[in-house]
């Protein structure tokens, strides 16, 4: 661990007391039946007998809205992996969570989601990996898979819930973000997130076949502006671009601890999805402690948080306010250093090498995929 990186952790928090978060991810477990091999889930993933139990999660979601969450994500892994997914939406619902549920579809019948439309889920956001069975069901690493999404969506806009198609891009299948969008169209989807690959977890691992070309990013921003004219007031499209071909980082998670938290599978609690990628930072768990606590307390939350860990150009930089400083576990990928500036930013050091090696990634034959847990 470097020495910035210490410093930063070790640092007394001197910020005012931050607003409660707005949003939760809760990953109720890192089973799936797909491999995909962009996934952003740890390469360790949390094994079944460590999971949160049914009460633990109620009472996670209990003190999630007393603290002020408004949004409540089910994730995973796969949602529907867990038996008591009806039984801990209800909860969820009960305390007056909007309740989302992110799924890839496989392990959800006709009968279960109706169920679950009976005790008030708000919301299905459904994964997409290609428009096609053989392009899909490849990627996905599972056969079948896109019938099933398909059906899934049907029983979704059926059941009455809203439904949001998620589409992750990246060189293999960024020619179809078109029919993508089309496919949203035709399911009845309300909204539909394109969303260009994060390099993080296998995804990292599979760089070489996933990061697209600069013509393909160019396309696709030219195609989702196209259709955001074309389908306005009948399909919302959110738009995630590739952060290598950005001048600006995004603004991660809205600014590290700032709106959002996320709870894994075991109960540790993150400022972000990928936040255990950056060492030296500790993380506690609901199982020890509130969550309440955590959020206001924790010393992962006050690494990050505010303006007083950037080093300069950041510090002194008028979109600071806007990106917050970028993408933490981004900087200690690619830097190598938690508190370096994303190097994703033009005002980055590092900014022409990330360039240069971004365009020799495109230009390589696309390598073969390497899918989670095989």
């Amino acid at each position: 661990m470097s020495d910035a990186v210490t410093a930063s952790v070790g640092a007394p928090s001197t910020r005012s007391r931050p607003l409660p978060p707005m949003a939760m991810l809760a990953e109720l477990t890192h089973r799936c039946p797909l491999a995909c091999p962009y996934c952003s889930n740890p390469i360790d993933l949390t094994k079944a007998n460590e999971e949160l139990a049914t009460e633990e999660w109620i009472g996670v979601f209990e003190q999630a809205a007393h603290l002020g969450v408004l949004h409540l994500h089910l994730s995973g892994g796969e949602p529907a992996a867990r038996r008591d997914l009806v039984e801990l939406t209800q909860a969820a619902v009960s305390f007056g969570l909007y309740s989302n549920l992110i799924t890839s579809g496989v392990g959800l019948t006709e009968a279960r989601i109706n169920s679950l439309a009976d005790v008030g889920l708000d919301h299905i956001q459904l994964s997409i990996q290609g428009v096609s069975p053989e392009g899909a069901d490849r990627i996905g690493g599972y056969k079948g898979g896109y019938e099933r999404k398909i059906a899934v969506a049907r029983w979704t806009t059926d059941a009455g819930i809203p439904l949001t198609l998620n589409a992750v891009c990246h060189r293999q299948n960024m020619s179809e973000i078109d029919a993508m969008i089309d496919l949203a169209i035709r399911l009845k989807a309300r909204r539909i997130e394109v969303a260009t690959v994060q390099f993080h977890g296998w995804a990292e691992r599979n760089k070489a076949a996933l990061m697209p070309t600069r013509e393909q990013v160019e396309r696709a921003t030219e195609i989702v502006a196209e259709a955001r004219v074309k389908y306005q007031g009948v399909l919302v499209i959110d738009y995630v671009p590739a952060d290598y071909y950005s001048s600006y980082p995004k603004a991660c998670m809205g600014g590290w601890g700032r709106v959002g938290l996320n709870v894994t599978p075991s109960g540790r609690v993150l400022p972000c999805h990928a936040a255990e990628t950056i060492p030296g930072l500790s993380f506690e768990t609901v199982r020890d402690r509130s969550l309440a606590e955590i959020w206001y307390e924790g010393e992962a939350f006050n690494a990050y948080r505010g303006e007083g860990w950037m080093p300069e150009p950041c510090r002194s930089c008028e979109h600071k306010k806007v990106d917050f400083g970028g993408c933490r576990c981004q900087a200690m990928a690619l830097a190598g250093d938690a508190r370096a500036t994303d190097p994703v930013c033009i005002r980055s050091p590092l900014r022409e090498h990330l360039t240069r090696e971004t365009e020799r990634l495109s230009a390589t034959a696309s390598a073969e995929l390497v899918y989670r847990g095989r």
